[in-house]
Protein backbone atom coordinates (compact mmCIF):
# COMPACT_ATOMS: atom_id res chain seq x y z
CA UNK A 1 0.00 0.00 0.00
CA UNK A 2 3.31 2.73 0.14
CA UNK A 3 3.01 3.07 -3.69
CA UNK A 4 -0.88 3.71 -3.90
CA UNK A 5 -0.31 6.22 -0.68
CA UNK A 6 2.02 7.64 -2.90
CA UNK A 7 0.00 8.38 -5.70
CA UNK A 8 -2.87 8.76 -4.08
CA UNK A 9 -1.84 11.81 -1.55
CA UNK A 10 -0.90 14.66 -3.80
CA UNK A 11 -4.61 13.92 -5.17
CA UNK A 12 -5.96 14.03 -1.56
CA UNK A 13 -4.35 17.35 -1.30
CA UNK A 14 -5.45 18.55 -4.34
CA UNK A 15 -9.06 18.07 -3.37
CA UNK A 16 -8.56 19.60 -0.04
CA UNK A 17 -7.11 22.56 -1.42
CA UNK A 18 -10.13 22.82 -4.24
CA UNK A 19 -12.57 22.31 -1.75
CA UNK A 20 -11.59 24.37 0.73
CA UNK A 21 -13.90 27.44 0.54
CA UNK A 22 -12.61 31.08 1.68
CA UNK A 23 -9.24 29.58 2.45
CA UNK A 24 -6.75 32.89 1.27
CA UNK A 25 -3.87 32.57 -1.37
CA UNK A 26 -1.25 32.85 0.73
CA UNK A 27 -2.56 29.93 3.48
CA UNK A 28 -3.16 27.84 0.11
CA UNK A 29 0.59 28.28 -0.92
CA UNK A 30 1.86 27.22 2.75
CA UNK A 31 -0.67 24.36 3.39
CA UNK A 32 0.37 23.08 -0.14
CA UNK A 33 3.98 23.48 0.66
CA UNK A 34 3.54 21.27 4.20
CA UNK A 35 1.39 18.80 2.03
CA UNK A 36 4.18 18.07 -0.33
CA UNK A 37 6.20 17.08 2.36
CA UNK A 38 4.53 13.82 2.43
CA UNK A 39 5.24 12.36 -0.79
CA UNK A 40 8.75 13.44 -0.29
CA UNK A 41 9.53 11.48 3.03
CA UNK A 42 7.00 8.53 1.73
CA UNK A 43 9.14 7.99 -1.84
CA UNK A 44 12.32 8.95 0.60
CA UNK A 45 11.02 5.65 2.55
CA UNK A 46 10.36 3.51 -0.35
CA UNK A 47 13.77 3.52 -0.95
CA UNK A 48 14.61 1.89 2.09
CA UNK A 49 11.87 -0.47 2.31
CA UNK A 50 12.72 -3.94 -0.25
CA UNK A 51 9.93 -5.67 -1.06
CA UNK A 52 11.32 -7.54 -3.26
CA UNK A 53 14.74 -7.50 -3.27
CA UNK A 54 16.03 -10.22 -5.54
CA UNK A 55 13.51 -8.31 -8.61
CA UNK A 56 14.60 -4.93 -8.02
CA UNK A 57 11.28 -3.66 -6.77
CA UNK A 58 11.02 -1.81 -3.34
CA UNK A 59 7.42 -1.57 -4.25
CA UNK A 60 4.31 -2.34 -6.06
CA UNK A 61 0.46 -2.18 -6.38
CA UNK A 62 -1.67 -4.02 -8.93
CA UNK A 63 -5.39 -4.21 -9.50
CA UNK A 64 -7.83 -6.14 -11.94
CA UNK A 65 -9.29 -3.52 -13.97
CA UNK A 66 -9.90 -5.15 -17.73
CA UNK A 67 -9.20 -8.96 -17.39
CA UNK A 68 -10.56 -9.74 -20.64
CA UNK A 69 -8.45 -7.69 -22.39
CA UNK A 70 -5.26 -8.66 -20.42
CA UNK A 71 -5.54 -4.95 -18.86
CA UNK A 72 -4.55 -4.32 -15.62
CA UNK A 73 -3.54 -0.88 -13.41
CA UNK A 74 -0.18 -2.14 -12.40
CA UNK A 75 2.45 0.13 -10.59
CA UNK A 76 6.05 -0.54 -9.32
CA UNK A 77 9.39 0.77 -8.30
CA UNK A 78 12.94 0.05 -8.98
CA UNK A 79 15.94 1.66 -8.92
CA UNK A 80 15.27 4.03 -12.06
CA UNK A 81 11.70 4.55 -10.82
CA UNK A 82 12.97 5.16 -7.18
CA UNK A 83 15.33 7.97 -8.59
CA UNK A 84 12.52 10.05 -10.76
CA UNK A 85 10.40 9.30 -7.74
CA UNK A 86 12.32 11.52 -5.24
CA UNK A 87 12.88 14.05 -8.10
CA UNK A 88 9.70 14.60 -8.93
CA UNK A 89 8.56 14.66 -5.04
CA UNK A 90 11.54 17.45 -4.58
CA UNK A 91 10.65 19.62 -7.05
CA UNK A 92 7.21 19.92 -7.19
CA UNK A 93 8.36 20.68 -3.18
CA UNK A 94 10.54 23.37 -4.55
CA UNK A 95 8.19 24.67 -6.93
CA UNK A 96 5.62 25.19 -4.22
CA UNK A 97 8.09 27.01 -1.45
CA UNK A 98 9.17 29.46 -4.87
CA UNK A 99 5.68 29.85 -5.49
CA UNK A 100 5.05 31.04 -1.31
CA UNK A 101 8.67 33.39 -1.86
CA UNK A 102 7.20 34.29 -5.03
CA UNK A 103 3.62 34.91 -4.70
CA UNK A 104 1.96 33.22 -6.94
CA UNK A 105 -1.12 31.21 -7.25
CA UNK A 106 -3.88 30.06 -4.54
CA UNK A 107 -6.30 27.47 -3.86
CA UNK A 108 -6.73 26.40 -7.81
CA UNK A 109 -2.81 27.05 -8.61
CA UNK A 110 -1.50 25.10 -5.66
CA UNK A 111 -4.30 21.91 -6.36
CA UNK A 112 -3.21 21.93 -10.00
CA UNK A 113 0.74 21.01 -9.28
CA UNK A 114 -0.58 18.84 -6.86
CA UNK A 115 -2.50 16.65 -9.43
CA UNK A 116 0.44 17.09 -11.73
CA UNK A 117 2.58 15.17 -9.18
CA UNK A 118 0.13 12.62 -8.69
CA UNK A 119 0.12 11.77 -12.65
CA UNK A 120 3.83 12.05 -12.67
CA UNK A 121 4.07 9.55 -10.02
CA UNK A 122 1.86 7.11 -12.16
CA UNK A 123 4.37 7.70 -15.46
CA UNK A 124 7.21 7.04 -13.65
CA UNK A 125 5.88 3.40 -12.03
CA UNK A 126 3.01 2.19 -14.48
CA UNK A 127 4.08 -0.88 -15.67
CA UNK A 128 1.15 -1.39 -18.55
CA UNK A 129 0.80 0.66 -21.10
CA UNK A 130 -2.99 1.91 -20.18
CA UNK A 131 -2.44 3.13 -16.85
CA UNK A 132 1.32 4.60 -17.85
CA UNK A 133 -0.45 6.23 -21.17
CA UNK A 134 -3.67 7.98 -18.93
CA UNK A 135 -1.32 9.72 -16.46
CA UNK A 136 0.95 10.67 -19.17
CA UNK A 137 -2.14 12.33 -20.88
CA UNK A 138 -3.48 13.98 -17.53
CA UNK A 139 -0.20 15.62 -16.95
CA UNK A 140 -1.13 17.72 -20.22
CA UNK A 141 -4.24 19.45 -18.62
CA UNK A 142 -2.63 20.91 -15.15
CA UNK A 143 0.04 21.87 -17.40
CA UNK A 144 -1.59 23.37 -19.87
CA UNK A 145 -4.14 25.37 -17.33
CA UNK A 146 -0.93 26.42 -14.91
CA UNK A 147 0.71 28.03 -18.17
CA UNK A 148 -2.79 29.62 -19.83
CA UNK A 149 -4.20 31.42 -16.40
CA UNK A 150 -1.06 32.84 -14.23
CA UNK A 151 1.92 33.16 -17.06
CA UNK A 152 3.10 36.18 -19.07
CA UNK A 153 1.17 37.84 -22.38
CA UNK A 154 2.33 35.08 -24.68
CA UNK A 155 1.08 32.31 -22.63
CA UNK A 156 -2.29 31.60 -24.58
CA UNK A 157 -0.40 31.24 -27.20
CA UNK A 158 2.74 29.49 -25.97
CA UNK A 159 0.63 27.13 -23.81
CA UNK A 160 -1.73 25.71 -26.61
CA UNK A 161 1.26 25.09 -28.78
CA UNK A 162 2.51 22.91 -25.87
CA UNK A 163 -1.22 20.95 -25.53
CA UNK A 164 -1.25 20.13 -29.14
CA UNK A 165 2.27 19.42 -30.40
CA UNK A 166 2.48 16.95 -27.33
CA UNK A 167 -1.25 15.76 -27.91
CA UNK A 168 -0.56 14.90 -31.23
CA UNK A 169 2.77 13.09 -30.54
CA UNK A 170 0.95 10.74 -27.89
CA UNK A 171 -1.54 9.63 -30.80
CA UNK A 172 1.18 8.27 -32.77
CA UNK A 173 2.27 6.49 -29.49
CA UNK A 174 -0.71 5.23 -29.05
CA UNK A 175 -1.76 3.79 -32.33
CA UNK A 176 2.13 2.10 -32.08
CA UNK A 177 0.94 0.22 -28.62
CA UNK A 178 -2.28 -0.47 -30.39
CA UNK A 179 -0.60 -2.64 -32.71
CA UNK A 180 1.89 -4.23 -30.40
CA UNK A 181 -1.79 -5.06 -28.56
CA UNK A 182 -3.34 -6.64 -31.59
CA UNK A 183 0.22 -8.76 -32.19
CA UNK A 184 1.26 -9.65 -29.18
CA UNK A 185 -1.92 -9.71 -26.96
CA UNK A 186 -0.42 -7.29 -24.23
CA UNK A 187 0.55 -3.78 -23.58
CA UNK A 188 2.54 -4.52 -20.59
CA UNK A 189 5.80 -3.25 -20.82
CA UNK A 190 7.91 -6.54 -18.72
CA UNK A 191 6.06 -9.34 -21.21
CA UNK A 192 6.42 -7.19 -24.17
CA UNK A 193 10.38 -6.60 -23.31
CA UNK A 194 10.81 -10.45 -22.32
CA UNK A 195 9.04 -11.12 -26.27
CA UNK A 196 11.40 -8.89 -27.81
CA UNK A 197 14.15 -10.22 -25.36
CA UNK A 198 13.36 -13.59 -27.23
CA UNK A 199 13.20 -12.64 -30.53
CA UNK A 200 9.25 -13.21 -30.75
CA UNK A 201 7.64 -10.12 -30.81
CA UNK A 202 9.10 -9.57 -34.62
CA UNK A 203 7.76 -13.08 -36.21
CA UNK A 204 4.24 -12.00 -34.06
CA UNK A 205 4.22 -8.55 -35.78
CA UNK A 206 4.59 -10.09 -39.56
CA UNK A 207 1.99 -13.00 -38.71
CA UNK A 208 -0.93 -10.57 -37.92
CA UNK A 209 -0.32 -7.50 -40.27
CA UNK A 210 0.66 -10.32 -43.48
CA UNK A 211 -1.87 -8.99 -45.46
CA UNK A 212 0.09 -5.47 -45.58
CA UNK A 213 2.98 -7.57 -47.51
CA UNK A 214 5.59 -5.98 -44.99
CA UNK A 215 8.01 -7.72 -43.10
CA UNK A 216 8.14 -8.27 -39.60
CA UNK A 217 11.05 -5.46 -39.48
CA UNK A 218 9.34 -3.04 -41.33
CA UNK A 219 6.29 -3.17 -39.18
CA UNK A 220 8.10 -3.21 -35.79
CA UNK A 221 10.25 -0.21 -37.09
CA UNK A 222 7.22 1.56 -37.94
CA UNK A 223 5.64 1.22 -34.57
CA UNK A 224 9.23 1.98 -32.92
CA UNK A 225 9.01 5.46 -34.76
CA UNK A 226 5.64 6.05 -33.39
CA UNK A 227 7.01 5.46 -29.68
CA UNK A 228 9.47 7.92 -30.35
CA UNK A 229 7.58 10.38 -32.04
CA UNK A 230 5.09 10.74 -28.54
CA UNK A 231 8.47 10.92 -26.65
CA UNK A 232 10.78 12.95 -28.72
CA UNK A 233 8.05 16.14 -27.94
CA UNK A 234 7.91 15.75 -24.52
CA UNK A 235 12.02 15.49 -24.04
CA UNK A 236 12.07 17.14 -26.35
CA UNK A 237 14.56 16.18 -29.58
CA UNK A 238 14.50 18.89 -32.62
CA UNK A 239 12.74 19.70 -34.61
CA UNK A 240 9.71 18.79 -31.66
CA UNK A 241 11.35 21.26 -29.48
CA UNK A 242 9.00 24.45 -30.88
CA UNK A 243 6.88 24.42 -28.24
CA UNK A 244 9.97 24.80 -25.33
CA UNK A 245 11.37 28.24 -25.29
CA UNK A 246 7.55 30.07 -26.10
CA UNK A 247 6.60 27.58 -23.14
CA UNK A 248 9.38 28.10 -20.23
CA UNK A 249 9.50 32.15 -20.65
CA UNK A 250 5.66 32.54 -20.86
CA UNK A 251 5.23 30.49 -17.80
CA UNK A 252 5.72 31.23 -14.32
CA UNK A 253 8.70 30.42 -12.78
CA UNK A 254 7.46 27.74 -10.30
CA UNK A 255 5.72 26.35 -13.30
CA UNK A 256 8.84 26.46 -15.50
CA UNK A 257 11.05 24.77 -12.71
CA UNK A 258 8.12 22.02 -13.33
CA UNK A 259 8.30 21.97 -16.32
CA UNK A 260 12.49 21.28 -16.42
CA UNK A 261 12.56 19.37 -13.99
CA UNK A 262 9.76 17.27 -14.28
CA UNK A 263 8.05 17.45 -17.39
CA UNK A 264 11.20 16.85 -19.77
CA UNK A 265 12.12 13.89 -17.87
CA UNK A 266 8.82 12.33 -19.04
CA UNK A 267 10.58 11.62 -22.27
CA UNK A 268 14.33 10.47 -21.03
CA UNK A 269 12.13 7.95 -18.87
CA UNK A 270 10.36 6.78 -22.05
CA UNK A 271 12.80 5.94 -23.68
CA UNK A 272 14.57 3.94 -21.14
CA UNK A 273 11.53 2.20 -19.75
CA UNK A 274 9.95 1.61 -23.75
CA UNK A 275 11.84 2.18 -26.32
CA UNK A 276 15.17 0.86 -25.87
CA UNK A 277 14.24 -2.81 -23.76
CA UNK A 278 10.75 -3.44 -26.27
CA UNK A 279 12.68 -2.84 -30.07
CA UNK A 280 15.93 -3.69 -29.66
CA UNK A 281 15.58 -5.79 -33.02
CA UNK A 282 14.84 -2.73 -34.71
CA UNK A 283 16.78 0.30 -33.48
CA UNK A 284 19.71 -0.58 -34.95
CA UNK A 285 18.67 0.08 -38.22
CA UNK A 286 17.11 3.37 -36.80
CA UNK A 287 20.08 4.45 -34.73
CA UNK A 288 22.27 6.23 -37.62
CA UNK A 289 18.58 8.82 -37.88
CA UNK A 290 17.72 8.79 -34.09
CA UNK A 291 21.63 9.65 -33.74
CA UNK A 292 22.03 12.40 -36.14
CA UNK A 293 18.12 14.33 -34.39
CA UNK A 294 19.98 13.75 -30.82
CA UNK A 295 23.18 15.30 -31.95
CA UNK A 296 21.69 17.95 -33.77
CA UNK A 297 19.20 18.79 -30.77
CA UNK A 298 22.73 18.80 -28.37
CA UNK A 299 23.89 21.32 -31.32
CA UNK A 300 20.95 23.25 -32.27
CA UNK A 301 20.80 24.15 -28.41
CA UNK A 302 23.48 25.47 -27.45
CA UNK A 303 23.70 27.54 -30.64
CA UNK A 304 19.93 28.63 -29.81
CA UNK A 305 20.96 29.72 -26.28
CA UNK A 306 24.00 31.74 -27.51
CA UNK A 307 21.62 34.00 -29.58
CA UNK A 308 19.09 34.63 -26.68
CA UNK A 309 19.05 37.65 -24.68
CA UNK A 310 16.09 36.51 -22.14
CA UNK A 311 17.45 34.75 -19.49
CA UNK A 312 14.61 32.29 -19.39
CA UNK A 313 14.96 31.82 -23.25
CA UNK A 314 18.97 30.90 -22.33
CA UNK A 315 17.63 28.40 -19.86
CA UNK A 316 15.05 27.07 -22.23
CA UNK A 317 17.16 26.11 -25.27
CA UNK A 318 20.04 24.70 -22.66
CA UNK A 319 17.72 22.33 -21.09
CA UNK A 320 17.06 21.46 -25.16
CA UNK A 321 20.98 21.23 -25.32
CA UNK A 322 21.57 18.80 -21.78
CA UNK A 323 18.92 16.78 -22.83
CA UNK A 324 20.06 15.98 -26.42
CA UNK A 325 22.64 13.90 -24.33
CA UNK A 326 20.26 11.70 -22.63
CA UNK A 327 18.84 11.23 -26.18
CA UNK A 328 22.22 11.01 -27.62
CA UNK A 329 23.35 8.19 -24.78
CA UNK A 330 20.29 6.47 -25.14
CA UNK A 331 20.95 5.81 -29.10
CA UNK A 332 24.23 4.64 -28.75
CA UNK A 333 22.89 2.26 -26.16
CA UNK A 334 20.99 0.66 -28.93
CA UNK A 335 24.33 0.14 -30.88
CA UNK A 336 25.01 -3.13 -32.46
CA UNK A 337 27.82 -3.42 -30.15
CA UNK A 338 29.22 -5.84 -27.36
CA UNK A 339 30.92 -3.39 -25.08
CA UNK A 340 28.97 -4.16 -22.28
CA UNK A 341 30.91 -1.29 -19.83
CA UNK A 342 30.08 1.30 -22.09
CA UNK A 343 26.34 0.58 -22.88
CA UNK A 344 26.42 0.79 -19.01
CA UNK A 345 27.82 3.85 -18.49
CA UNK A 346 25.62 5.34 -21.40
CA UNK A 347 22.82 4.25 -19.89
CA UNK A 348 23.73 5.02 -16.19
CA UNK A 349 25.06 8.33 -17.02
CA UNK A 350 21.23 8.97 -18.75
CA UNK A 351 19.77 8.53 -15.66
CA UNK A 352 21.99 10.72 -13.61
CA UNK A 353 22.39 13.60 -16.12
CA UNK A 354 18.09 13.26 -16.19
CA UNK A 355 17.58 13.67 -12.52
CA UNK A 356 20.92 16.03 -11.65
CA UNK A 357 19.66 18.24 -14.58
CA UNK A 358 16.43 18.50 -13.07
CA UNK A 359 17.76 20.06 -9.65
CA UNK A 360 20.77 22.11 -11.53
CA UNK A 361 17.80 23.84 -13.83
CA UNK A 362 15.29 24.10 -11.32
CA UNK A 363 17.66 25.88 -9.24
CA UNK A 364 18.67 28.02 -11.88
CA UNK A 365 15.35 29.13 -12.85
CA UNK A 366 14.71 29.80 -9.13
CA UNK A 367 17.15 32.29 -9.38
CA UNK A 368 16.35 34.16 -12.06
CA UNK A 369 12.88 34.11 -10.78
CA UNK A 370 14.21 36.25 -7.37
CA UNK A 371 16.00 38.34 -9.85
CA UNK A 372 12.75 39.21 -11.70
CA UNK A 373 10.92 39.61 -8.78
CA UNK A 374 13.18 42.50 -7.13
CA UNK A 375 13.75 44.10 -11.19
CA UNK A 376 10.24 44.55 -11.47
CA UNK A 377 9.93 42.10 -14.55
CA UNK A 378 13.04 42.82 -15.91
CA UNK A 379 15.27 39.75 -16.71
CA UNK A 380 17.27 40.29 -20.30
CA UNK A 381 21.14 40.29 -19.98
CA UNK A 382 21.02 44.00 -20.70
CA UNK A 383 18.90 44.64 -17.89
CA UNK A 384 21.25 43.63 -14.78
CA UNK A 385 25.43 43.95 -14.56
CA UNK A 386 27.88 43.55 -11.14
CA UNK A 387 25.12 42.01 -9.18
CA UNK A 388 28.26 40.14 -7.07
CA UNK A 389 28.88 43.63 -5.57
CA UNK A 390 24.95 44.31 -4.54
CA UNK A 391 24.14 40.73 -4.05
CA UNK A 392 26.79 38.40 -3.33
CA UNK A 393 25.19 35.16 -1.70
CA UNK A 394 22.40 35.11 -4.62
CA UNK A 395 25.11 35.14 -7.16
CA UNK A 396 27.42 32.65 -5.43
CA UNK A 397 24.72 30.22 -5.28
CA UNK A 398 23.51 30.78 -9.04
CA UNK A 399 26.76 30.92 -9.66
CA UNK A 400 27.42 27.42 -8.43
CA UNK A 401 24.40 26.21 -10.35
CA UNK A 402 25.30 27.52 -13.20
CA UNK A 403 28.73 25.82 -13.15
CA UNK A 404 26.71 22.26 -12.18
CA UNK A 405 25.03 22.85 -15.85
CA UNK A 406 27.86 23.16 -17.57
CA UNK A 407 29.86 20.03 -16.14
CA UNK A 408 32.24 21.62 -14.08
CA UNK A 409 34.18 18.55 -11.82
CA UNK A 410 33.22 18.08 -7.98
CA UNK A 411 29.63 19.21 -9.11
CA UNK A 412 26.55 16.90 -9.67
CA UNK A 413 26.24 18.38 -13.55
CA UNK A 414 30.20 16.75 -14.26
CA UNK A 415 28.65 13.12 -13.59
CA UNK A 416 26.16 12.17 -15.67
CA UNK A 417 27.88 13.75 -18.68
CA UNK A 418 31.13 12.31 -18.18
CA UNK A 419 29.41 8.78 -18.32
CA UNK A 420 27.45 9.73 -21.14
CA UNK A 421 30.74 10.49 -23.44
CA UNK A 422 32.02 7.51 -21.94
CA UNK A 423 29.95 5.76 -23.24
CA UNK A 424 29.19 7.35 -26.70
CA UNK A 425 32.61 7.96 -27.28
CA UNK A 426 33.18 4.33 -27.09
CA UNK A 427 29.78 2.78 -29.45
CA UNK A 428 29.92 5.74 -31.58
CA UNK A 429 32.24 8.08 -31.71
CA UNK A 430 31.75 10.46 -34.69
CA UNK A 431 28.31 11.69 -32.94
CA UNK A 432 30.41 12.23 -29.48
CA UNK A 433 33.19 14.27 -31.12
CA UNK A 434 30.30 16.28 -32.87
CA UNK A 435 28.26 17.07 -29.04
CA UNK A 436 31.91 17.71 -27.53
CA UNK A 437 31.05 21.18 -30.02
CA UNK A 438 27.78 21.61 -27.89
CA UNK A 439 29.89 21.24 -24.38
CA UNK A 440 32.22 24.32 -25.52
CA UNK A 441 29.05 26.13 -26.61
CA UNK A 442 27.50 25.59 -23.44
CA UNK A 443 30.37 27.10 -21.76
CA UNK A 444 30.71 30.30 -23.90
CA UNK A 445 26.81 30.98 -23.30
CA UNK A 446 26.64 30.31 -19.83
CA UNK A 447 30.28 31.83 -18.87
CA UNK A 448 29.06 35.28 -21.21
CA UNK A 449 25.61 35.08 -18.67
CA UNK A 450 27.84 35.49 -16.01
CA UNK A 451 30.08 38.26 -16.67
CA UNK A 452 27.29 40.03 -18.41
CA UNK A 453 25.07 39.59 -15.26
CA UNK A 454 27.29 39.31 -12.02
CA UNK A 455 30.22 41.44 -13.19
CA UNK A 456 31.11 44.79 -14.46
CA UNK A 457 29.79 48.04 -13.26
CA UNK A 458 26.79 47.80 -11.25
CA UNK A 459 23.54 48.31 -13.26
CA UNK A 460 21.77 51.52 -11.79
CA UNK A 461 18.04 49.98 -11.63
CA UNK A 462 20.00 47.37 -9.32
CA UNK A 463 21.84 49.81 -6.56
CA UNK A 464 18.80 48.93 -3.72
CA UNK A 465 18.69 45.48 -4.19
CA UNK A 466 18.53 43.28 -0.85
CA UNK A 467 20.68 39.88 -0.70
CA UNK A 468 19.04 36.48 -0.31
CA UNK A 469 16.99 36.69 2.66
CA UNK A 470 17.24 33.78 4.96
CA UNK A 471 14.02 32.21 3.58
CA UNK A 472 14.74 32.33 0.07
CA UNK A 473 18.33 30.65 1.47
CA UNK A 474 17.00 27.77 3.65
CA UNK A 475 14.89 27.08 0.20
CA UNK A 476 17.61 27.09 -1.86
CA UNK A 477 19.91 25.25 0.14
CA UNK A 478 18.43 21.54 -0.27
CA UNK A 479 18.73 22.05 -4.36
CA UNK A 480 22.68 23.69 -3.53
CA UNK A 481 22.96 20.58 -1.29
CA UNK A 482 21.47 18.04 -3.81
CA UNK A 483 24.01 19.65 -6.41
CA UNK A 484 27.46 19.29 -4.97
CA UNK A 485 26.64 15.76 -2.67
CA UNK A 486 26.12 13.78 -5.95
CA UNK A 487 29.61 15.19 -7.95
CA UNK A 488 31.82 14.39 -4.41
CA UNK A 489 29.82 11.23 -4.13
CA UNK A 490 28.12 9.42 -7.03
CA UNK A 491 28.10 6.24 -6.12
CA UNK A 492 24.96 7.49 -4.01
CA UNK A 493 22.98 7.56 -7.12
CA UNK A 494 24.98 4.84 -8.93
CA UNK A 495 24.01 2.40 -6.38
CA UNK A 496 20.56 2.71 -6.95
CA UNK A 497 21.09 2.32 -10.20
CA UNK A 498 23.20 -0.93 -10.88
CA UNK A 499 21.18 -3.66 -10.56
CA UNK A 500 18.34 -1.89 -13.03
CA UNK A 501 21.29 -1.66 -15.92
CA UNK A 502 22.30 -5.11 -15.59
CA UNK A 503 18.66 -6.08 -16.13
CA UNK A 504 18.20 -3.77 -18.93
CA UNK A 505 21.58 -4.63 -20.78
CA UNK A 506 20.62 -8.58 -19.77
CA UNK A 507 17.44 -8.10 -22.11
CA UNK A 508 19.12 -6.18 -24.92
CA UNK A 509 21.72 -9.23 -24.97
CA UNK A 510 24.77 -7.20 -24.04
CA UNK A 511 27.51 -9.71 -23.43
CA UNK A 512 30.16 -8.74 -21.19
Amino acid sequence: MLLLSLLLIPLLGATILGGWQGLGKSCARHLAVIWALLPLVLAVFIGAHQVEPTHGVLAAWESRWLPDAGMSLRFAVDGTSWLFLVLTSFVTLFALAASVRLEIGGRAYCALILVLESMLFGVFTARHFIPWFLCWEMTLIPSYLLIRLWGGPGAPRAALRFFIMTLGGSVFMLLGFLALQLAAGTMDFSKLSALAANHELLPKMAATFVGTGYSGQALLGAVAVCVFLGLAVKLPVFPFHAWLPAAYAEAPTPVTMLLTGLLSKMGVYGLLRLLLPIFPEVLPALAPSLMALAVITVLLGAVAALAQRDLKRILAYSSVNHLGYCAMAVVAAAALQTDRGAHAAAISGTILQAFNHGIIASTIFFCIGLMEQRSGGARTLADFGGLRAQVPVLCSLMGLAVFASLGLPGLSGFVGEFLIFTGVFALVPWAAALAVIGLLLTAVFFLRMVRLVFHGPLNPACAQWLDLSNGERWILAPAIALIIIPGLWPEALLHCLNADTVRLLDLLRILP
